[in-house]
């Protein structure tokens, strides 16, 4: 099949740049000895798993219960689920996970969820294995560093279901921050948090193994920090808008996905309208971009359209039928809105993989 011959809109992968992305991230990484535990919370697809791991990952990590049940299913398991787990449904579906799958890792910031899951678990083969997830500045989850983590480690380990192994700090708040010394200084103050909670918690006895942080735009800085022992990158896979403004030529990745569209109006001069809307292209990270049309903006027209937009003199020509690919503004949110990636190498589509965990967010 032909690009050509697809329906649109359609996510299109470029497998040579997804392939040259992944080969830059490990290799950068590689010197540093940290472990790339990839963010699949981008991808949400095994196959896109399955060439991680034969590249050099060590584990993945999902945002959702839902998407380490697809995972697992998938045979992938080596899982740590990054965002906390609360609510009696939940709970009793981690408590399942957790008996077929006892490799998968939780997050934890408080004691009420720490008893919660020590509960949820008490019938499980194995104590749970947790990370306490600390607030390095994102605003969002995590216990405060220093002694309120310190505090809360004690609580675990008197629970006697779960077993603490490490700690998660996600500086996600700098991860596009397009100034790198400015990302870099905030980068280096995040990590002197989380490794020096680290050691503190090793002090007094617990058996930290495993330190993970770090996003596309932060992991490199993260993994030059001694008592760093894994980083979490997910986006550098596929790349989106945002994340190539922000880093710039020397980030390194190019755009590998992009949503083919179809020309549906030329209803004025200046205007040519898609059949690719909010239902194709979210907006929470700004619009997508044209490829290859200089001059040309897009906007969202609503749900089921777009719409091209150029001054007189940048007119691209475009006709009804014409196809059109562009960048998303941000990867996660445009890929959990299709059902299959269409993988395509020299023009030619080679593979189709399910979007198997999207719109897991349960």
């Amino acid at each position: 099949m032909l690009i050509n011959d697809l329906d649109t809109p359609a996510l299109l992968i470029d497998l040579d740049l997804m392939e040259a992305n992944i080969a830059a991230l490990f290799a950068q990484l590689r010197p540093s000895g940290v472990r790339v535990r990839p963010h699949l919370k981008t991808a949400k697809c095994p196959e896109v798993a399955r060439i991680l791991a034969a590249a050099g990952a060590r584990g993945f990590c999902v945002a959702k219960l839902g998407e380490a049940e697809v995972m697992a299913a998938a045979g992938i398991d080596d899982l740590l689920i990054t965002s906390e787990i609360a609510g009696a449904p939940k709970l009793r579906r981690l408590a399942a996970l957790h008996a077929a799958h006892p490799q998968v890792r939780v997050v934890v910031d408080s004691v009420v969820g720490a008893r919660l899951l020590d509960a949820a678990v008490s019938g499980g083969p194995t104590p749970l294995e947790v990370l306490i997830e600390l607030d390095v500045g994102q605003g969002r989850c995590g216990t405060a560093p220093g002694e309120p983590a310190r505090a809360l480690a004690r609580a675990i380990a008197g629970l006697p279901h779960l077993r603490l192994v490490g700690l998660q700090g996600y500086e996600g708040h700098l991860q596009h921050i397009a100034d790198h010394r400015e990302r870099d200084a905030r980068v280096d103050a995040a990590m002197a948090q989380l490794t020096a909670t680290a050691d503190l918690l090793r002090a007094d006895g617990h058996a930290i193994d495993q330190v993970t942080t770090g996003g596309t735009g932060t992991c490199a800085r993260c993994a030059a920090h001694p008592g760093v022992t894994e980083v979490q990158p997910g986006s550098f896979v596929f790349l989106d808008r945002a994340y190539r403004d922000a880093l710039g030529p020397q980030g390194g990745y190019a755009n590998a996905l992009t949503v083919r569209s179809t020309v549906i109006s030329r209803p004025v001069a200046g205007r040519a309208v898609l059949d690719a809307g909010l239902k194709a292209l979210p907006t929470d990270m700004g619009n997508a971009e044209p490829v290859g049309l200089p001059g040309v903006s897009y906007r969202p027209g609503g749900d089921e359209h777009g719409i091209l937009s150029w001054a007189d003199d940048a007119d691209p020509g475009l006709a009804i039928g014409d196809r059109v690919a562009l960048i998303p503004g941000h990867i996660d949110t445009t890929v959990n809105l299709f059902d299959a990636y269409h993988a395509q190498r020299g023009g030619a589509v080679v593979e189709i993989w399910p979007i198997a965990a999207r719109g897991r967010s349960q």
